[in-house]
């Protein structure tokens, strides 16, 4: 199965936006469920009519993407931190609902550092998605010691490791990732660390070994999409048809690696 991220570009109406991707050939999306960074200019809560809309079209929905705006704010002793919190539980809650079987959620990063507080709130997400039977995927960005600690502390089946490649070559290159925290793979984030960005560009357009990086992501017996997040940020002589085309002939470059 192949998939990618819904909000690879923001100025198209959703279901134009899916009817393309389903077109390229791609199997399913991941996706973006909040109105951050422009999404809300199709209408408030645009994005809650998308899994009706994917499904009609054809397309599996592998996951969505939880707020990253505030996600700094989750260890906080204070009415934001407590805020992010439930925000994250509405999450869970919203992939019951809307029957989707995994959230990816960002932690603080490495300049905001867990505590107790912050550990008794991703506990309750926990309790939470074991009660519903969803899956919450800790996303690696320059965050690994509160994934690290999270991982580590939370003795749930329902909580596991997103591994995103292109944020793991930008921030932690001498880490394996992929060895530590390969048993808890729930989702992935496919993409190169190349462009004005320095990440979301598409496979085999930057420096990333893909042969490695396939090779280890098999290694950790994970059966489940391959996962595109590319942006188009970089890719401005294409159309978004065209964009969409060179994304899933990448990605079955990808899928033969894994096979």
């Amino acid at each position: 199965m192949i998939t990618i991220w819904d909000w690879f570009e923001r100025y198209m109406p959703i279901k134009e936006r899916y009817r393309l991707i389903k077109e390229a050939g791609f199997d399913g999306i991941m996706m973006w469920w909040s109105n951050e960074f422009g999404r809300d200019i199709f209408g408030k809560d645009d994005y809650r009519n998308g899994p009706k809309i994917a499904r009609e079209i054809g397309l599996f929905i592998e996951n969505i993407h939880a707020h990253v705006q505030n996600a700094n704010k989750l260890w906080l002793d204070n009415l934001e931190g407590e805020s992010q919190g439930k925000c994250y539980r509405q999450c869970v809650k919203d992939c019951a609902d809307f029957d989707i079987p995994t959230m990816v959620l960002h932690l603080p990063s490495e300049d905001n550092l867990y505590n107790p507080l912050g550990l008794d709130r991703m506990k309750m997400i926990a309790e939470l998605a074991e009660h519903h039977g969803v899956n919450v995927a800790l996303e690696n960005l320059h965050n690994l010691p509160s994934l690290a600690y999270i991982l580590e502390q939370v003795d749930s089946q329902r909580i596991g490791f997103c591994y995103d490649s292109g944020h793991h070559y930008r921030y932690y290159p001498d880490v394996d990732l992929l060895s530590k925290y390969g048993t808890r793979l729930m989702a992935l984030h496919l993409h190169d660390n190349n462009g004005s960005n320095g990440q979301h560009g598409l496979p085999f357009d930057g420096d990333i070994d893909w042969d490695i990086t396939m090779k280890n992501i098999v290694a950790t017996s994970y059966t489940g999409a391959t996962a595109l997040e590319p942006m188009k940020w970089d890719y401005e002589n294409l159309t978004v048809e065209e964009f969409l085309r060179v994304a899933f002939d990448k990605a079955k470059r990808l899928e033969l690696l894994r096979s």
